[in-house]
């Protein structure tokens, strides 16, 4: 059974959130959803989640000829990180280990995620980061400092919106002069572009690029060729959210994953719960 079947649920419930966005009338709606739905039928589930993402939003910008559908929900997400960026930058620095703090705090930053939850809350995220210092990380700490320490050339993958204001935390833990910060190429859901990479900063401080692609994960093949020429040369890789490592894992061995997991599909190839 292809993976993406099981992933059916959450993309409808996407479709479903995007039309709603798109307009108040129940009427429209339907139409916008019905359309969506027949041409949807032709999809080919064998592709990776991600890439049936993008090809049912594509389907949805040619209806309502909107390219950014989560234009605002974008800039909500970031004045909400950034509002909470002051305090846990703070306890950063006071912490006795920076980099472990930077590092939980970077990975509960992948709760802002409208790709399983329409809209989060500044109390969710709040409570995110808090549960952040408590919880296990599964993986080799030990290995991530090393790898930092050792690799000149960091290609950083960011995730979504919001999200990218907490990587910031973790950057700068490394050193933002080795860094190379890859977003989308083009707008999906909420997922990190040139324009959320400029509202935290960060272009202010590191390599910025952007992959090419429109794909809500890296799908090399859809990348641009100096984008991939970039992945090939980097040192070490740190890939942010559940997308890119539907569509990088396996990839690469220089490859460090950063974040939680949210559906049963990705559960069960991370093993945890």
């Amino acid at each position: 059974m292809p993976v993406a079947l099981d992933c059916l649920p959450c993309l409808l419930r996407q479709a479903i959130s995007v039309v709603k966005k798109i307009t108040g009338d129940s009427g429209r709606q339907a139409v916008l959803l019905q359309s969506l739905l027949q041409q949807a039928s032709s999809l080919d589930l064998s592709l990776p989640p991600p890439e049936i993402a993008r090809q049912m939003h594509q389907l949805l910008q040619q209806q309502t000829g909107e390219a950014d559908l989560y234009r605002e929900e974008n800039r909500r997400q970031n004045a909400m990180a950034l509002a909470l960026y002051p305090e846990i930058h703070r306890r950063v620095q006071a912490s006795e280990d920076p980099l472990e703090l930077a590092l939980r705090l970077a990975i509960a930053g992948n709760v802002i995620d409208c790709g399983v939850s329409d809209e989060i809350s500044e109390l969710e995220v709040a409570a995110a980061l808090e549960k952040a210092l408590r919880e296990p990380i599964k993986g080799d700490l030990t290995a991530f400092r090393q790898a930092i320490h050792s690799a000149r050339q960091i290609l950083y993958l960011a995730d979504n919106a919001g999200e990218i204001v907490f990587d910031r935390l973790l950057m700068e833990q490394i050193g933002f002069g080795k860094i190379t910060l890859a977003v989308r190429g083009r707008e999906i859901l909420n997922d990190a572009t040139r324009t959320d990479a400029e509202a935290a900063g960060l272009d202010q401080l590191v390599t910025l690029i952007d992959n090419g692609s429109g794909v809500p994960g890296t799908l090399l093949a859809d990348c641009s060729t100096g984008f991939r020429e970039r992945f090939a040369a980097a040192e070490l890789i740190i890939s942010k959210g559940q997308g890119n490592f539907e569509t990088l894992c396996g990839s690469s061995s220089k490859v460090f994953f950063l974040f939680k997991v949210k559906c049963e599909v990705i559960a069960r190839r991370a093993g945890m719960p």
